[in-house]
């Protein structure tokens, strides 16, 4: 191939088409449209392409003025339409890669869009896949689908896996400062999806190949999951010692060398840490090797909200009352503090978990107006409504910013704080993790 499409990257004429406008898809689009190239961004959900259209974000971390911005300017369009593929340079594939119940893979949504790619593809352009997924995806997977056309990987097109960083609800950490890996199947891939990503990241990291930038992403959330594992088990452990594991930690970390600190919790939750370890077990199982690390982990971090469930029976018999037939009201329903995302979120295992029990749930969140997964569907109550109705007890299962903990504490007649958001609070009727 020759270096028309570095010319284009370099010159800013290059036309980059984004498959999937979620978490990672839309901010990224974004990105592209406001470094002043053409944006095309292509998604299955009309309403997400509608809402675009119109100059509205859905993702909390894309404010609604940038898409506004980026339409008018005819930097970005959107369209559910896949033949439009044809026309774009460069094509990141954002799409969502979830497990089976079986804890398999589930590549899918990934197939689904190569399979797009491929009916579409042209020679000279770059295709990068973002999704998180196992070691040898784009060998045995996306380059045998995309060639199957005849156009061949490093000959007739560019192929690379860059693993997306996202950190939703920071304003520390964005698309622009989060460093790019960027592995290609050859060095003229690496060197073209590199020019790209300069477009709109500050720091991009070349590594030898595909397959080591698909482990990179597991390292990155396999290293989080074990760790988190540990000190999970570590506060399962304190609890029975009479020890304050929050205490334990902050005096650990002020040693400034060989020592990180993570943080117990109601469980793990998101699209990435609770997911992306058992890909890579799964992946080990079929050569032969037992990830004992990420088993433990996940049965450890798995436990978690039923473990809560039994400080919610602890804290309730202290008043001789039961679960069954108890108010019970969760402060939180994301899986994490300050964003909307509800995915593999602890709360709702924790909320499944006390209905089944018989308990009457309901919760608050300011971000969440409204849950529907499983057995749990509910919309928000307020807080002080829900206080003004009269709870047994509070559940912090999600420490948003702007919600006053303590205030809720001076009220509630019992709480269960599993994410430390009252520390310092020292009262009888508050039950910590």
């Amino acid at each position: 191939m020759p270096d028309p499409l570095l010319q284009r990257i370099a010159a800013r004429r290059v036309r980059a088409g984004v498959i999937g406008l979620g978490y990672v898809g839309l901010p990224l689009v974004v990105a592209f449209a406001r470094a002043g190239v053409t944006a095309v961004g292509f998604d299955v959900d009309a309403e997400r392409v509608a809402a675009i259209r119109r100059g509205e974000s859905y993702i909390g971390d894309v404010p609604g003025a940038d898409v506004r911005a980026a339409v008018d300017a005819d930097r970005l369009s959107v369209t559910t339409d896949f033949a439009a593929l044809a026309a774009v340079d460069t094509i990141n594939i954002c799409v969502p890669t979830p497990l089976r119940k079986t804890r398999d893979p589930d590549l899918s949504h990934v197939i689904a869009a190569v399979e797009q790619v491929a009916a579409h593809l042209r020679a000279g352009q770059l295709v990068v896949l973002e999704s998180t997924t196992y070691p040898g995806t784009i060998d045995e997977v996306v380059r045998p689908r995309l060639e199957g056309g005849g156009l061949r990987a490093g000959a007739d097109f560019f192929l690379a896996f860059s693993p997306e960083r996202v950190d939703p609800g920071s304003a520390e950490w964005t698309t622009r400062n989060i460093p790019k890996v960027v592995g290609g199947i050859d060095a003229r891939s690496t060197e073209t999806a590199a020019a790209l990503y300069r477009l709109v990241v500050d720091t991009v990291v070349p590594v030898s190949s595909p397959r080591v930038a698909e482990m990179v992403k597991l390292l990155e959330n396999t290293f989080r999951a074990v760790n988190i594992g540990l000190v999970n088990e570590l506060a399962l452990m304190c609890r029975d010692l009479g020890v304050d594991v929050w205490e334990v930690i902050d005096a650990a970390k002020t040693k400034p060398f060989g020592f990180m600190p993570f943080y117990p919790g109601p469980g793990l939750g998101g699209h990435c840490i609770p997911i992306d370890p058992f890909y890579l077990s799964w992946k080990a199982r079929q050569n032969g090797f037992q990830s004992r690390f990420i088993e433990l982990a996940g049965h450890v971090n798995a436990g978690m909200p039923r473990y809560v469930v039994e400080r919610v029976a602890e804290a309730l018999n202290s008043r001789s009352r039961a679960i069954r037939g108890s108010r019970i009201h969760l402060l939180g329903m994301a899986y994490k503090a300050n964003v909307g995302d509800v995915r593999e979120s602890p709360a709702l295992d924790v909320a499944e978990l006390l209905l089944r029990r018989g308990a009457a749930v309901t919760y608050s969140d300011p971000f969440v107006p409204a849950v529907r997964s499983g057995a749990v569907s509910m919309d928000a109550t307020e807080v002080e409504q829900a206080l003004a109705d009269g709870i047994d007890c509070a559940v912090v299962t999600t420490d948003h910013r702007g919600v006053d903990y303590r205030a809720v504490a001076r009220r509630a007649p019992l709480v269960v704080d599993t994410r430390n958001a009252l520390a310092g609070v020292d009262a009888a009727h508050i039950f910590r993790l």
